[in-house]
């Protein structure tokens, strides 16, 4: 199976932005003009978060979602503000190829993620789980890794794959911004779990660890973000050091 390497934006409109743990906000640049640079560097995908819009409790952004998705001639993913299936629907007409559902799923109504995927399909649905780690256990977190919801991330895992979710993005509030290597542990458990594609994020700080939690966890997708903001890598860089190490990768 070819690894997919994504893009990932944290965008606090209208700039991208790169949080440690999710706080400490620090500004990066457009995200169009990121987004449009990741996809000449051959990203296989991007996905955008809008990761203060459920924190501040306001709509979603769709003009610098627009503006973003004009940009790409790869899957666009879309997250943030979610609360609706006209929400989802209007990010489908301006260009978005999938959405991250979180805060409004987990804190409010699950059924969000069987009705977007009835309608829309499942493989247009993803759902962003943060977690952060407690003594023996997982514990779902919203509002860019704010708020706690009770939630056992693998509970959870399992049921959003039930309720129809085609894929789940898997970030680690603990490894965040940290360039420190992923939550190995976490990964592996939520990949071998359920039988839908597992895209983890949270951690990359040498390509090393890249191919570590490749080969660990067995990932469908790994979503980058600091390594490639601050220019440290590109994702040819990624890319050419995966095939050197016998790890199939698109392009």
């Amino acid at each position: 199976m070819k690894i997919r390497i994504i893009a990932k934006l944290d965008v606090k409109p209208p700039f991208v932005v790169k949080p440690v743990h999710f706080e400490g906000l620090r500004k990066m640049g457009s995200p169009s003009e990121m987004a449009k640079k990741y996809y000449d560097q051959g990203a296989d995908e991007v996905m955008y978060i809008d990761i203060v819009s459920s924190l501040y409790q306001r709509g979603i952004v769709f003009d610098e979602i627009e503006k973003t998705a004009n940009e790409l001639f790869i899957p666009f993913g879309v997250g943030g503000a979610i609360r609706s299936i006209e929400d989802i629907s209007k990010l489908f007409h301006i260009g978005a190829d999938k959405v991250a559902i979180n805060t409004y799923a987990v804190q409010e109504n699950p059924n969000i993620i069987n009705e977007a995927a009835e309608i829309f399909g499942s493989q247009a649905i993803s759902v962003n789980i943060e977690a952060k780690k407690w003594d023996n256990y997982w514990e779902c977190y919203t509002d860019c890794g704010r708020i706690r919801s009770g939630k056992d991330v693998l509970q959870w895992a399992k049921e959003v794959e039930q309720r129809g979710a085609g894929e789940i993005l898997l970030q680690s509030v603990d490894k965040d911004g940290r360039n420190r290597g992923f939550d190995l542990e976490l990964c592996k458990k939520v990949v071998d779990l359920v039988n839908i594609p597992v895209v983890v994020c949270s951690g990359a700080g040498t390509l090393e660890d890249i191919k570590e939690v490749i080969e660990y966890a067995k990932p469908s997708g790994v979503a980058i973000a600091s390594l490639l903001h601050y220019d440290k890598v590109t994702i040819r860089d990624i890319k050419k050091y995966l095939k050197d190490n016998n790890i199939e990768v698109s392009r």
